[in-house]
């Protein structure tokens, strides 16, 4: 089975990590994208204002039930801390060495791979799916074999940030969000 790698803070998530994954499973070949719930990200600052990593992983599993094709894994929050995608993935291998995983980024983190931890074995042992992000253009002829860049996605501009910043403010965006999510996530504020 073909298994895209989709991880991320998630903080939270919302229509355009959504659309992504669906659009890896029905044009991308997927045959499942794991969402994998990161407790920090080692290139986020850390006055990133997380939810709670049991939050998140809630907002996540409710907006993915309805779709058969993805699933939801909490490896990234049992291991050490920081922790480093080449270990998620090297783990993930042990533990499904009957699937082929595809770990998924989008084009900002493909203009900073090279700062990832073991960048060229990341490269060398799995495959990459670069989906485009505005702003972060990719050169195509550039690409590695392992790199597959997603250049026909449908782009949409959303950021958890956003999300965040206009929950604050009190405004509506509930057609940004999963109806579920939007609906904790309102509960969730009022309990604060």
């Amino acid at each position: 089975m073909r298994v895209g790698i989709y991880s991320g803070s998630f903080n939270p998530i919302h229509i355009g990590h959504l659309a992504l994954a669906n659009y890896l499973c029905e044009y991308g070949g997927m045959d499942e994208v794991w969402f994998l719930v990161t407790p920090r990200n080692p290139f986020k600052a850390h006055s990133q204002s997380l939810l709670p990593d049991s939050f998140r992983v809630e907002l996540v599993r409710l907006s993915t039930a309805e779709y058969p094709r993805f699933r939801v894994d909490e490896i990234e929050l049992s291991l050490p801390q920081p922790n480093y995608t080449i270990q998620t993935l090297d783990i993930l291998r042990q533990r499904h060495p009957e699937h082929e995983l595809y770990l998924v980024v989008g084009s900002d983190n493909w203009q900073k791979f090279s700062d990832w931890r073991e960048s060229a074995r990341l490269l060398r042992e799995y495959r990459l799916i670069v989906y485009p992000r505005p702003g972060w253009e990719v050169d195509e002829t550039s690409v590695p074999d392992t790199v597959t860049y997603l250049s026909n996605a449908p782009l949409l501009d959303v950021s958890s940030t956003f999300i965040r910043e206009s929950l604050e403010k009190g405004l509506d965006v509930r057609y940004f969000l999963h109806h579920k999510v939007y609906e904790r996530l309102l509960e969730y504020r009022c309990a604060q």
